[in-house]
């Protein structure tokens, strides 16, 4: 019964009935009295009248008059068009009227307490205000459900780009890494192949985690900081620490219960590494420091750079940082920040991260 109902909505000829006895019960004052004038009174094709005349107004104009006219911009037409479906409507009211003294055999006047030749009186001030105030509500609940409509629809699109957006920025990103490393081992190979079969040992490891530890939106961050290690292990063994001051400070042990996104952190150290001057008379540094505070990750990197202009720095020379700037308004709006210090001699970032819990929400940063 009630697929039937639902399925040719016949749902919306019970709210009519609901709708004007409403307006009954309201205007006798009694809901008791309401359904007794509408079932076992002498009125109730009147109020049948109501019902089935204004359904049909209502829905003429919003399936029929407001999509063929109105959404087409043929305003000129869909007005009067309306203005004579509301005229017809309230006639057709009161030829209820009339019906109903007819069906039961009792004179108009009698019946109703007004003359027949004053239909007019009845039109005015009964048929007519009903008529648009079940127009006026009707199309409020279809504008309403319009609106609802779209704004999921906007809502399911911008999630679907974001998401697009994120993939792609990834998809740069894990390519962008391979080809440095790659280009890293090749180099170590003709310098030191003990050295350069370790590195393709720990490379390993970390195509192991890119490929299959790490494909959900977030992952632990005691991941993300294993993987960050690992890659510095892996500079580490290419690059000639004689010449070069490596500070790495990396609080692990109170990452548990975290969340991240995957793939956040690495542009910046990655930078530093590929970017660090590489001085015989000055001195060469990278400083990593990774910690959590407050419920905030905080990771502050550093390296010197050679003394070129500044227009030649990390975040110009590469595609890395500018994309992990992009997915951190992305995945942490309001929830983060970042701040880039440049000079002819250093490249320094600071990055604060408002840090996610299995049970817990965002944490704005003041």
């Amino acid at each position: 019964m009630v697929s039937y109902i639902v399925k040719y909505k016949l749902y919306h000829l019970i709210f009519w009935f609901l709708y004007h006895y409403f307006w009954w019960s309201l205007t006798s004052g009694s809901i008791i009295e309401a359904a007794q004038n509408i079932l076992f009174s002498n009125y109730s094709i009147k109020f049948l009248f109501y019902v089935l005349m204004q359904a049909f107004g209502v829905y003429f104009n919003l399936y029929y008059l407001i999509p063929k006219f109105l959404q087409k911009g043929n305003y000129w037409i869909y007005i009067p068009a309306l203005l004579l479906t509301v005229l017809l409507t309230s006639a057709g009211i009161i030829g209820g009227y009339f019906v109903n003294s007819a069906a039961v055999g009792i004179p108009f006047e009698e019946l109703f307490k007004i003359a027949p030749t004053e239909f007019f009186q009845l039109f005015k001030t009964n048929a007519l205000p009903s008529t648009l105030a079940s127009m006026t509500l009707a199309m409020s609940i279809k504008l309403t459900k319009n609106w609802i409509s779209s704004e999921k629809r906007r809502n399911a699109a911008e999630k679907e780009n974001l998401t697009t957006e994120l993939k792609f920025l990834r998809s740069q990103y894990n390519p962008h890494f391979l080809f440095n490393t790659i280009n890293s081992i090749f180099v170590l190979i003709h310098k030191n192949q003990d050295m350069a079969s370790e590195s393709l040992a720990k490379f390993s490891e970390l195509l192991r985690y890119q490929l299959y530890q790490c494909n959900e939106p977030e992952i632990d961050l005691t991941q993300e900081v294993n993987y960050l290690k690992n890659y510095i292990e892996l500079e580490t063994l290419r690059l000639d620490l004689s010449h070069l001051d490596l500070q790495v400070t990396i609080e692990s042990s109170n990452t548990n219960g975290y969340r991240i996104a995957p793939f956040l952190l690495m542009p910046f150290v990655e930078n530093a590494f590929k970017h660090v001057s590489h001085s015989t008379d000055l001195r060469n540094w990278i400083s990593i420091e990774l910690k959590i505070q407050d419920n905030r990750l905080v990771l502050n990197v550093s390296n010197s750079k050679p003394g070129l202009s500044l227009s030649n720095t990390a975040e110009s020379s590469g595609i890395g940082l500018a994309n992990v700037k992009r997915r951190l308004e992305l995945l942490y709006p309001n929830h983060h920040k970042l701040e880039v210090l440049k000079s002819n001699k250093e490249f320094a970032i600071s990055l604060e991260i408002a840090m996610k819990q299995a049970t817990q929400e965002h944490i704005k940063i003041a």
